[in-house]
């Protein structure tokens, strides 16, 4: 059995823990957060566990093998490296860090640690990820000729996550909350992404994260890359990662939909319903038991946030 201890309790948080629940390979014997009343519901709906408002004495609980790592992006660095201090495996919430600097040091930590150190990004073990994947791998859109990521948003943020830094500049916006998991994407299929020249806009209120951007990049090959967002626009909101190719188009729409295909067709949806995929906790339990696994690793995470913090320059 592999002992999880959580660290912050928010939305974000609570998502992973509802599926800690389910795995029973694993159980969640401590919980953190400094709100007292939220870790005092959570510690009683999972069976009256510890619960501290001191992050240190979880770490420092020694039933606790691993840490989840669900604070705000400001708080990732001095936590984490507690946990790797401590020699316990850790899984961080995305982005790995709130500067390229502070994710560098926590990426040669974890691998000086030598403990199982990962990143949550969830939609590697989606089903419509994955099926666009393997369509990429096999060729489906023949040669690459573009990738293009595009994030609308009527309302960021959104109503589901209003708090204090989701909408701020330091820690915040589109950009580094969803644009993150789609570059991490671009590095996992199709290489090193460079030459990167963006546009933000930005509102007067310098505390408020950005409402536009407009950015190019390539990859090495010189294949070239669109990235366009806006929000507090008319309409739905919509996200989608294509990748137009010789012979063919894919696109994965709204996290979970895939549409494809072929020059001279029209664009279809391409079921998923079928395609296997692994589990984050399968995975971490894997890991920690010495076997081979599908995490993404700290040094993914910094690859990521290099990428993230050219888009973000102001």
């Amino acid at each position: 059995m592999l002992n999880i201890g959580v660290i912050g309790l928010g939305a974000i948080g609570q998502r992973l823990i509802n599926q800690f629940k389910e795995h029973s390979e694993v159980e969640i014997i401590a919980v953190c957060d400094q709100l007292e009343s939220l870790l005092e519901e959570t510690a009683e709906r999972l069976g009256g566990i510890q619960a501290y408002t001191d992050y240190k004495k979880l770490i420092a609980d020694e039933q606790v093998d691993l840490v989840y790592v669900a604070v705000p992006p400001k708080y990732h660095h001095h936590i984490v490296m507690d946990v790797l201090r401590a020699k316990k495996h850790v899984l961080c919430e995305k982005p790995l860090a709130n500067s390229l600097e502070e994710a560098k040091e926590m990426e040669q930590a974890a691998v000086m640690a030598n403990v199982v150190h990962a990143i949550n990004f969830p939609l590697n073990y989606g089903q419509a990820a994955t099926k666009f994947a393997k369509l990429i791998n096999q060729n489906y859109i023949g040669k690459l000729r573009r990738i293009q990521l595009t994030m609308h948003f009527p309302e960021w943020p959104r109503n589901w996550q209003k708090n204090d830094w989701v909408g701020g500049r330091e820690q915040g916006g589109f950009v580094l909350e969803v644009g993150v998991h789609f570059i991490q994407q671009i590095l996992k299929l199709f290489g090193e992404v460079t030459n990167i020249q963006t546009r933000l806009d930005l509102p007067d209120d310098t505390r408020k994260c950005e409402t536009g951007i407009i950015a190019t990049a390539q990859l090495e090959n010189g294949t070239p890359i669109l990235i366009e967002g806006l929000s507090q626009i008319a309409g739905n909101e919509y996200i989608g990662f294509t990748a137009y190719g010789s012979d063919g188009v894919l696109s994965l729409e709204n996290w979970g939909e895939l549409k494809g295909a072929q020059n001279e067709e029209e664009l279809k949806v391409i079921p998923v319903e079928a395609e296997k995929t692994n589990s984050l906790i399968d995975e971490l339990v894997k890991a920690v038991n010495g076997q081979k696994s599908e995490l993404y690793d700290f040094t993914v995470g910094y690859k990521a946030q290099e990428v993230l913090e050219e888009l973000r320059k102001i």
